[in-house]
């Protein structure tokens, strides 16, 4: 499984690539807003430094929700970086443009989706990514790992290349059970990656050993 960070701070990027374990970023218009990131040069520079930092796909949203300015926009997008993946949301509109762009040959991420149909519509409109929102479905009382089982189940069953991209993932024990039922790929706060390191009995072991190294030294 692939992890990705969902996050516009540059910092945090670099943490975790210097992990040695990232393999792309995810972001928003209201993660780049709380990084204090505004204007649309602002934006546009700030994709570019994320492709600098991480040696992998960089999904990048369009803020427009008509065909006409996804087009536009998503283009534009696309131009800036190889490594760029355009986000689209998942509406009418949204599916045209994934077609399109599926039909030049530029990579795609759809985005906010929260069932199993519009899945199967993104992965038909050539989508690279699609992105369940487990946490979001979680938050009202919904099941979103079984929804990103069923998308699971459904993309094996016709060999769909889409690849499942869990998103909204707000802790830990997500990114394992995202892993155990065959997410493509993971994205979400950094304390979710780091959160995998820790175990008590990790920490008591090498607490121990370092105490016994002490005394053999004395």
């Amino acid at each position: 499984m692939k992890f990705f960070i969902d996050t516009a701070n540059l910092n945090e990027i670099r943490e975790a690539q210097s992990l040695g374990v990232l393999d792309g970023v995810t972001t928003n218009p209201s993660l780049m807003a709380k990084e204090g990131i505004t204007g649309k040069n602002n934006i546009l520079k700030h994709y570019v430094d994320i492709c600098h930092i991480v040696d992998g796909d960089v999904s990048a949203e369009v803020i427009a929700t008509d065909y006409e300015g996804m087009i536009k926009e998503g283009e534009e997008l696309a131009e800036l970086h190889e490594q760029i993946v355009v986000k689209i949301p998942m509406t009418k509109d949204g599916v045209r443009a994934c077609k399109y762009f599926s039909d030049k040959g530029i990579r795609t991420n759809v985005t906010l989706v929260f069932s199993p149909g519009q899945a199967i519509l993104a992965a038909k409109a050539g989508a690279t990514y699609v992105s369940p929102f487990l946490g979001r479905l979680d938050d009202i009382s919904t099941d979103g790992l079984n929804l990103i089982q069923e998308i699971r189940d459904i993309y094996d069953n016709y060999g769909y290349e889409t690849q499942i991209l869990a998103a909204s993932i707000r802790h830990t024990m997500h990114v394992v059970n995202c892993a155990k039922i065959g997410a493509d790929v993971m994205t979400g706060p950094l304390s979710s990656i780091l959160g995998l390191l820790k175990h008590p009995l990790t920490d008591i072991g090498l607490a121990q050993f370092l105490a016994d190294y002490a005394k053999g030294n004395q």
